[in-house]
């Protein structure tokens, strides 16, 4: 069949469809487009290459109404089932937080510990370094009386250093 040039209103009378449908399939078509001299759209068309059969609107349209309602309701109740399962979850991200929040204060306090423990093992060190240097230096009644003091204070820090370790 030869290439006619329609209006969209001759074009949808020829394909039994509305005149807005026929301009849609135009344009779904790419069909070229001009304009007459009295300002209405005209289409270029072969008609034996178009084959459109244009479906009932009423049955078509309450079949989807239908099916759109079913699936707006199977998704509310999909959306339901989500927005449950991530109350879940936050739940459970709130109570694994506050676990971690409680052993990041255990970690740090064991640091602390661990700190004050090296200090007091370094000070002791050196305490009983000092002992040994004076003990090999010479044993004098003079020297003799230091050390023993200081045998008391390494005896008294020994004891403190204890008494904190067992928490007491």
């Amino acid at each position: 069949m030869p290439v006619e040039i329609l209006t969209y209103g001759a074009l949808g009378a020829r394909l039994k469809i509305s005149p807005a449908a026929a301009r849609s399939l135009a344009k779904r078509r790419g069909l070229p487009r001009s304009l007459s001299e009295d300002g209405r759209a005209l289409v270029s068309v072969d008609l034996a290459e178009i084959r459109y059969t244009p479906q009932p609107p009423g049955r078509r349209q309450a079949g989807d109404g239908a099916q759109l309602t079913a699936m707006i309701a199977t998704l509310r109740a999909e959306i339901a089932q989500l927005e449950a399962r991530a109350a879940g979850h936050r739940a459970d991200f709130e109570h694994e937080r506050e676990r971690a929040d409680r052993l990041m204060a255990e970690v740090l306090q064991a640091t602390a510990e661990t700190t004050a423990a090296r200090e007091a093992t370094a000070r002791l060190e050196g305490e009983v370094a000092a002992l040994r240097i004076a003990v090999r230096a010479g044993s004098s009644n003079e020297n003799h009386g230091h050390s023993a003091r200081r045998v008391g204070h390494l005896a008294a820090s020994l004891v403190e250093a204890d008494r904190k370790a067992a928490g007491g």
